[in-house]
C-alpha cells in the first residue's frame, strides 16, 4: 500500500498538526478531510525513497532502462 502525505488547504489543528501521513490502497477514493478534524485536505507531492549511489550498471541490474541523451530531444539506450 502507498503511503501518502496530506496538509489542510486553510488554517491549522491541534488535532492533526495540519499535515498528516496515511497508507491507502490504490483503489481508495480520493481524500477529502481530515479523518480527524474534518477539515478539507489535498495531497501533498513528496520524493520517493532511493539509493543515493545509483550506478549504471546497479541500475540495468535492477530492471531499470538506463538512456543517455543524444540531442536536445532524442535519446538511446546504453
Amino acid at each position: 500500500m502507498p503511503l501518502y502525505e496530506y496538509e489542510l488547504c486553510e488554517g491549522d489543528c491541534k488535532v492533526c498538526g495540519g499535515k498528516f501521513t496515511l497508507f491507502r490502497p490504490l483503489s481508495a477514493t480520493t481524500l477529502t478531510q481530515c479523518p480527524a478534524c474534518k477539515k478539507p485536505v489535498r495531497k501533498v507531492w513528496s520524493a520517493f525513497n532511493s539509493p543515493k549511489n545509483l550506478s549504471i550498471s546497479d541500475a540495468k541490474k535492477a530492471g531499470f532502462t538506463v538512456l543517455k541523451r543524444v540531442n536536445k530531444v532524442e535519446f538511446e539506450r546504453q
